[in-house]
């Protein structure tokens, strides 16, 4: 292994910012720094802006912590669902100082939570309404009794705390006996849990440290800027670590302030409210943002400046690019200067277009296990083909690189997780000797910078930046009576422009046959298409397989008869999937 250094250039080049042991040291350090200056911009029911101070926004911290404490969750496993929101912010430092903060994907099916909250052990969970009553109603396959919060109810029912009531009778305790601020963390332990996939036994649960999340917040921190006139747009959940550590902790932690989106179909306005200088982004948005755009210019400038492969920017007369870009910055608020995008690949050509609207696309690399970030592009270097450089204190090697450079990504740094929860032998896989296995494929050229070239893990990544694990999708699957094997794959799709998940299928023709007796191509079909339809009903979309192709004779196997993901079985996949297009 050749072990790739930082750059010594970098450190002369860091900005100041603290460096925290802990979130609850975090939280009473801003408290003092900025007390009265704006946390969050909010709208009330009215839809006129609320503005939370940062005094009051750890008040409230404090007293919903203050109340999961006298309700006997302090260090027990506290569950989060719901939408963006100020109380998911408040809830989640409440529930990772008090216990261990377990957030979940709003868009998975009851029964897939219900299962992370059973592996987790989870005692409470806080969240919206819609997504919490699925929950109680299902509540007969919990392992244990659950308490539930309920941010949509400001007063207790029979099944529900009420989060406005929860929250007050913290309060009530808050000047007597402030048991919240006097809890001591150990910053190397587990107090977040997140899980990386969908169902059952292919899960698994990231156990993360304070000292793992602050290391990060640090890091980058010292190298894009951040500070109390930083205003953010929270776009993308929350409950994922890249909108969470680098969309909310890192702005918290450095005086910023932040409001949330009330959905795509809303994105214009909130841009025009909130006028945000930074956002967080995946590659869709980003050509959505892109696209909306190039049509507004298309309709307000000659068509002869579109003509010919050079951008409209390196066409336009001289004293016409000073506005556009003003016309640009406007439709987005008038301040956005930033873009931080992460998630699947970006076309270069689009970052490089963007600079020349006067918006800067900062592009990185990051996973869960790392909490997330280990490299991206930044304030003083970058190159827009690249995920950039090492964030400082982190360090990545490429293993075994072939002769082109290219091989899996190790990473080593205080972000590196502390393991797998409860799961042993995938913590032992996944570590080489004191660095993390990524599962990525990657290269780094002569400068430090990083490319990623390909996915050595068969992780499916969507262009909106959903991860979709094909063994998740192959176990339920193969326990159809009318399904022998399976193999799931990203394809994509030229037409549509992203990555679709699809299926290669072997068919259990003995069970079939039973079902049939003389079972036609017709029959066939009519049952795949009943069999795929009812497993999507139960997923969400970006998991919804949508194509499949039937194999006839058995997949290509290893020796100890696994499946094998590439080679032979994904040239079938894709070779059939091909033909039946082209029938289309």
């Amino acid at each position: 292994m050749k072990k790739i250094s930082h750059l010594d250039y970098m450190k002369k080049h860091y900005f100041k910012t603290a460096n925290y042991s802990d979130l609850h040291e975090m939280l009473y350090s801003v408290s003092e720094k900025f007390g009265n200056k704006p946390a969050f911009i909010l709208k009330d029911n009215s839809g006129y802006p609320v503005t939370v101070s940062y005094f009051n926004f750890v008040k409230d911290i404090e007293s919903v912590g203050i109340s999961l404490i006298n309700h006997g969750f302090l260090n027990k496993k506290i569950a989060l669902i719901g939408g963006n929101s100020y109380k998911w912010a408040v809830s989640y430092l409440a529930a990772c100082i008090v216990g261990v903060v377990v957030p979940i994907d709003k868009e998975l099916h009851p029964d897939d939570v219900i299962n992370f909250l059973n592996i987790s052990e989870t005692s409470v969970i806080l969240g919206d309404d819609k997504y919490l009553s699925p929950i109680f109603e299902a509540r007969n396959k919990l392992k244990a009794d659950l308490q539930y919060i309920n941010f949509d109810s400001k007063t207790n029912t029979d099944c529900f705390y009420g989060f406005d009531a929860f929250k007050s009778s913290g309060l009530y305790n808050l000047e007597n006996d402030n048991k919240f601020k006097n809890i001591k963390i150990n910053p190397d332990e587990m107090h977040f849990l997140l899980f990386t996939s969908g169902t059952t036994g292919n899960s698994k649960g990231v156990c993360l440290s304070h000292k793992n999340i602050c290391s990060n917040i640090f890091s980058v921190g010292s190298i894009v800027k951040v500070n109390s006139s930083t205003s953010i747009l929270s776009i993308l959940p929350m409950h994922h670590t890249y909108e969470c550590t680098l969309g909310f902790l890192l702005v918290i932690s450095n005086g910023g302030r932040i409001s949330f989106c009330e959905g795509f179909k809303k994105l214009s306005n909130n841009f025009l409210e909130f006028k945000p200088n930074i956002i967080l982004s995946v590659p869709l948005l980003l050509e959505k943002l892109h696209k909306k755009i190039m049509a507004t210019l298309k309709n307000s400038l000659p068509s002869k400046y579109f003509i010919g492969d050079k951008h409209v920017m390196d066409n336009v007369p001289f004293f016409y690019k000073p506005i556009i870009k003003n016309k640009i910055a406007k439709s987005l608020g008038g301040s956005l200067k930033k873009i931080i995008v992460g998630a699947s690949a970006i076309d270069p050509q689009l970052l490089d277009s963007f600079e020349k609207f006067g918006i800067t696309i900062l592009s990185g690399y990051g996973l869960t296990e790392c909490s997330p970030l280990v490299a991206g592009n930044n304030d003083f270097f970058h190159k827009s083909d690249s995920a950039g450089l090492p964030i400082p204190n982190v360090d990545f090697i490429i293993d075994s690189p072939n002769k082109d450079g290219v091989g899996e990504i190790l990473v080593k740094g205080p972000n590196v997780m502390l393991g797998y929860y409860k799961n042993e032998q995938a913590t032992k896989d996944t570590f080489k000797g004191e660095y993390l296995k990524t599962g990525d494929l990657g290269k780094i050229d002569k400068d430090g910078y990083l490319y990623i070239c390909g996915r050595a893990k068969s992780v499916i990544i969507t262009k909106n930046g959903k991860n979709v694990y094909p063994e998740e999708l192959e176990e339920i699957l193969n326990k159809n009576d009318y399904i022998e094997e399976s193999l799931v794959a990203g394809n994509f799709n030229e037409d549509h422009k992203d990555t679709e998940v699809s299926a290669l299928i072997v068919l259990n023709m003995d069970n079939i046959k039973k079902k049939f007796k003389k079972p036609t191509k017709e029959d066939i079909t009519k049952l795949l298409n009943s069999i795929v339809k009812t497993i999507n009903d139960k997923l969400p979309n970006f998991k919804h397989i949508k194509n499949y192709v039937v194999k006839e004779d058995s997949l290509e196997k290893t020796t100890t008869q696994k499946v094998k993901r590439f080679g032979k079985n994904l040239d079938d996949l894709k070779n059939m999937l091909k033909k039946k297009n082209n029938k289309k």
